[in-house]
């Protein structure tokens, strides 16, 4: 019996103390801030200087003395934010990262606006709150960022504090070869073209992928075509990292894994890629004409590829073509190079050009069909073929639709 009152008396004792504990605090919050009621119905706005409303400040104000204001506003906005931790930390959404500026000047309220506008964060007024807690608001430094939805939002003030440096941004087409891309980046001073060409011709870069390249190979074929941002001041190294990587990420581990079931290494996928992407002007047929050069290979035939022998013909001066438009009959027999897919069987010694993601996924996964050959449709003139089986057909589809 003494017992059990002991343990019921200890029970009252420390009923009493968490009543009296609740209680203070709730008498102080009550009174420092009006209550929650009123957090929740203020939303503890932030005012367009990122200053917090007063509808928050006036209780606290009418309240304490002056010494203590801003440190109780600092503990209940802790209090506040700890109370919302887990929509701190739960990202917007998902999707992919996207330019966000801050303009000089401008203030954490209205960027707390535009981020949750282009769905980068869900809450605005809790974004300000977090900011001023954490005295992020005063280093918001005006300048170009890249955020995501998937970030959170402690991950994208934090970012806010370091804009990025000054950048220039280059878009590199699919299809080029490595002079034209050269070429491109001295003519928009983005980097020297003689460095960059030095770097992709000695093509000694360490990446798992290029081991398969025969020995004294260049770069060709993996210089990722694609928009690049780079450093103001970045050198010929920065880009062709960038592209290499891009291209790692982008050639996934599984349709590398698919090109080895068929019997393919990478640098022959990439090689027959290159002559897909000069032959194809429309996407949709990028398939059919991979399978016809898969089709080709298999039954012993040569490639017979116009781009192939462009490629062996190399600038031409009087148009300042890299690629020679149209061909003449006899350059087809009298270009005497292991480029040439007319004079010599298989593909050729390496790629031609950079392909896009769209043409190394053709000549793994091509069209299955019966076709053997194929001409350019003059007639349509929009940039598709017309296939044959025979060289019958081939021969009256030259008839028909070329001029």
């Amino acid at each position: 019996m003494r017992r059990a009152l002991t343990w019921l008396a200890v029970a009252l004792i420390v009923g009493a103390v968490v009543v009296l504990v609740v209680g203070a605090g709730w008498f102080v919050y009550n009174r420092v801030t009006g209550g929650l009621e009123h957090l929740e119905e203020a939303r503890l706005s932030v005012g367009p200087t990122g200053n917090v409303s007063p509808s928050l400040v006036r209780p606290v104000r009418d309240r304490l003395p002056p010494g203590q204001r801003e440190g109780v506003i600092h503990t209940l906005l802790g209090l506040y934010l700890r109370f919302r931790a887990e929509e701190l930390n739960q990202p917007a959404g998902k999707g992919e990262p996207v330019a966000f500026t801050v303009q000089p000047g401008e203030a954490t309220g209205i960027v707390a606006a535009r981020l949750a506008e282009e769905g980068l964060i869900r809450d605005a007024e809790l974004f300000r709150l977090y900011m001023r807690y954490r005295g992020l608001d005063r280093g918001l430094e005006a300048g170009d960022y890249e955020l995501s939805p998937s970030m959170t939002i402690p991950q994208i003030a934090e970012v806010l504090q370091r804009a990025r440096a000054e950048e220039v941004m280059v878009t590199i087409p699919e299809g080029w070869r490595m002079e034209q891309i050269a070429e491109l980046l001295d003519r928009e001073s983005v980097l020297p073209a003689q460095e960059f060409l030095a770097l992709a011709r000695e093509g000694g870069f360490v990446h798992p992928f290029l081991r398969d390249r025969p020995a004294g190979a260049t770069l060709e074929g993996y210089l990722f075509p694609d928009t690049y941002r780079l450093p103001a001041e970045a050198q010929a190294s920065d880009l062709i990292e960038r592209m290499l990587t891009n291209f790692d990420r982008r050639v996934t581990p599984q349709m590398r894994q698919d090109a080895a079931v068929q019997g393919l290494s990478l640098f022959q996928v990439v090689t027959l890629a290159s002559i897909v992407e000069r032959e194809g002007a429309m996407r949709e047929e990028l398939p059919l004409i991979a399978g016809v050069y898969r089709n080709r290979l298999d039954q012993g035939m040569k490639l017979d590829a116009d781009p192939t022998v462009q490629y062996a013909l190399g600038f031409q001066p009087g148009t300042g073509q890299w690629w020679k438009r149209p061909l003449q009959l006899e350059e087809y027999t009298q270009v005497d190079s292991p480029y040439n897919t007319y004079l010599y069987p298989g593909v050729p010694p390496g790629p031609i050009c950079n392909p896009g993601l769209a043409a190394i996924e053709a000549v793994i996964y091509p069209a299955a069909s019966d076709y053997l050959f194929f001409v350019r449709n003059d007639v349509a003139d929009d940039g598709s073929h017309v296939f044959a089986r025979t060289l019958e057909e081939h021969e009256s589809n030259r008839q028909r639709y070329q001029r």
